[in-house]
């Protein structure tokens, strides 16, 4: 059986439409999309067509493709753009019999177009000087490639424009068998010029890191590089339109929209609750604290941490409600102490749209032990909380950029950590909470575990 791989950022015009034609091929039991943060409908249009969808542990292609394969169910797998639309029929399995004749280990397609600039005028060149054994590929740079999990598993990914040809380069190094398959005619779009510097520097670094790991000539990239940068690259700017939405439901992720704290979960199945609970008896400070705690998640794999979060039940409830205060003209999201990895894939999951959580750093998605506390959690000169950090300087923040008025917010909690965020918020509103001061200061108390009450006031 097959497992198709789809990285993707911002591709919501496609994806749906390649999810589907993944399906037809019969032996595609499992589709994967990976999702760089996407500020589009790329999310939901990949749920819609049937995808598996995670986010990104990293932002780059390279990491949302090894987390894919960390998740991928199957041996034989494919990875597809997700901006190509239509691809030439039977794609998968002209990429895939090779493999499941064992005729070969990997494959990479080329396809009836004209190979892009930065291929001709840089990766060719250079392959003919440090690879001449690969010389004769058309399209090194091709992103859609198949091959068999036990050896993708032992590449090492680059996050940049230069995975792609890495991958090809380290299969030849391992002295894998393989081919490059002709899929017929694709069309899709070039990269925009201000791209094509940046891309020629990470492709040509790419090609001399190996050469020179195989003690090939010493060269620079000065010296061998053939396509001098055009242009620094542009900052990355999506303006997301916010079609006339003037108000906000923002809710906790532990204990509210799950049924259940992704830490108590995570420690229960890694076997670290005495660490866990040593941590919180000694440590008042919450920085220390956090950073204290994510150090019990050093070694967990992107995989391992998305099982914890997906044994935890939502409440039954949670996407619908969702759902219709976004048909009321709601932006719905998540704010949450827990880590934006997981954060991020309950909002796939629930059909948020926007998470703000603490940044779990993860090296070729495996978690460090190490964590960011993004700057928006933090006081500010126009902080209307005294709390060095609190959540309701995260709401500040999101309300921002949606410039949305605060008394237009509902916020919905159930903990200490909430009690600000639920008392600033023009309805704030306590759910299945414990915690008496929580329903002495919250406009609403919802006992029941259900979000139909917010629909009376929403």
């Amino acid at each position: 059986m097959i497992t198709v791989i789809i990285p993707v950022l911002n591709e919501g015009d496609t994806i749906e439409n390649v999810v589907r034609f993944a399906f037809q091929c019969k032996q595609v039991t499992e589709v994967i999309v990976v999702d760089d943060k996407s500020l589009d409908e790329t999310v939901a249009q990949a749920k819609k067509a049937g995808a598996k969808v995670i986010t990104s542990t990293k932002l780059g292609k390279g990491a949302s493709m090894k987390d894919g394969l960390l998740c991928a169910a199957n041996d034989i797998i494919v990875f597809l753009d997700g901006d190509i639309d239509p691809y030439p029929e039977r794609t998968i399995e002209n990429l895939t019999q090779p493999l499941l004749d064992d005729k070969v280990d990997f494959v990479k397609a080329c396809f009836g177009r004209n190979a892009g600039r930065v291929t001709e005028l840089v990766a060719k060149p250079l392959l003919n000087i440090l690879f001449p054994d690969l010389s004769h590929f058309s399209q090194p740079l091709s992103g859609m490639i198949a091959g068999k999990k036990i050896l993708l598993q032992q590449l090492d990914f680059s996050d940049d424009y230069g995975v792609d040809i890495g991958i090809l380069i380290d299969m030849h190094l391992m002295k894998a068998r393989v081919a490059e398959i002709n899929i017929g005619y694709i069309t899709n779009n070039s990269k925009p010029w201000q791209e094509l510097g940046k891309m020629s520097k990470e492709v040509s670094k790419t090609i001399l890191s190996r050469a020179m790991q195989q003690n090939k000539p010493n060269a620079t990239l000065e010296e061998l590089s053939v396509l001098s940068e055009i242009r620094d690259q542009m900052d990355f700017a999506i303006k997301e339109g916010l079609k006339g939405l003037d108000k906000m439901a923002i809710f906790d992720m532990d204990n509210t929209l799950l049924q259940g704290r992704f830490i108590d979960t995570c420690a229960r199945f890694y076997g670290f609750d005495k660490e866990l609970l040593s941590i919180r008896s000694q440590e008042t400070d919450p920085v220390i604290r956090t950073k204290n705690i994510a150090r019990l998640m050093k070694g967990l794999n992107i995989s391992q941490v998305l099982a914890v979060a997906d044994s935890i039940p939502p409440v039954d409830d949670a996407e619908a409600i969702i759902a219709e205060l976004k048909q009321r003209g709601y932006v719905v999201g998540i704010i949450s102490d827990s880590y934006d990895v997981v954060v991020n894939h309950v909002k796939t999951k629930i059909g948020a749209d926007f998470s703000l959580g603490n940044e779990l750093e993860f090296s070729k998605s495996i978690a460090t032990g190490e964590v960011k506390m993004p700057s928006f959690f933090f006081n500010h000169p126009g902080s209307i909380c005294k709390h060095s950090l609190c959540k309701t300087n995260a709401v500040q923040h999101i309300l921002s950029h949606y410039k949305i008025d605060l008394t237009n917010t509902i916020a919905i909690g159930d903990s200490e950590n909430d009690l600000c965020m639920i008392k600033k918020a023009g309805v704030g509103v306590s759910f299945c909470s414990a915690n008496e001061l929580m329903n002495f200061v919250a406009d609403i108390t919802i006992k029941e575990s259900s979000f139909k009450e917010l629909l009376e006031f929403a």
